[in-house]
């Protein structure tokens, strides 16, 4: 029997959140291994440097290699578990995926990321530049999921778009208290979306409940 993959990651962290939810809908087993890189900083120690050098979550360990990056990680499971297919097979669809995630990963992510702080002179210096970015963002996935969805973010399949939609806008409604109801295509997508059972399992709220009970 294989061993137990070993996802190093973040409850609270949206590119963590993908990867795990990606492993369960793949239905791989695994073991998250917190790493708090908030409060701890667990992610600045040698240790944790040995196994991902840009000393980020998401890391994780599977097939006797280490691999970081939430979307190469995803796309490497992709690749060696295709199904159930997280890609569509039409080009353009895919193409249409790919626009929604890199929005989200590129446009809005590292925008709002915490390691910003360090370098902007205030708090709400801070606030005030990533909820401007974010908000940003959201207008462009308004309009490019308007012309995509159905049930998911392309169609009525579940993608690796959906995998970076849910976790981002779990972040900027609960970190940063943002009102997303003007996008009803995003807020739609939201709703049904975190209602389905790979979300609900993946739910940092989920994490927390699981650690509780185990102490």
């Amino acid at each position: 029997m294989a061993e137990k993959a070993i996802l190093y990651g973040y409850r609270f962290s949206s590119c963590s959140w993908r990867v795990r939810a990606a492993l369960l809908a793949k239905r791989i087993p695994f073991e998250e291994r917190a790493v708090d890189i908030v409060r701890g900083r667990e992610q600045l120690t040698a240790q944790y440097r040995a196994i991902n050098p840009a000393q980020k979550v998401p890391a994780l360990v599977i097939d006797g290699v280490t691999l970081v990056e939430s979307i190469a990680i995803v796309q490497y499971l992709e690749d060696t578990r295709p199904l159930p297919a997280l890609t569509p097979k039409s080009p353009l669809d895919k193409a249409r995926m790919t626009e929604i995630c890199q929005t989200i990963v590129s446009g809005i992510q590292p925008l709002q990321n915490i390691g910003l702080k360090n370098f902007l002179t205030s708090d709400e210096e801070y606030t005030r530049f990533s909820l401007h970015w974010c908000e940003r963002g959201l207008e462009t996935l308004e309009e490019l999921l308007g012309r995509t969805a159905g049930t998911h973010c392309v169609g009525d399949q579940l993608t690796v778009a959906d995998l970076c939609l849910v976790p981002q806008l779990f972040n900027l409604t609960h970190r940063f208290k943002m009102d997303i109801s003007k996008h009803p295509t995003v807020t739609r997508l939201n709703t049904q979306l975190l209602a389905q059972d790979l979300f609900q399992r993946s739910h940092p709220n989920t994490l927390k409940k699981e650690k509780d009970a185990q102490t």
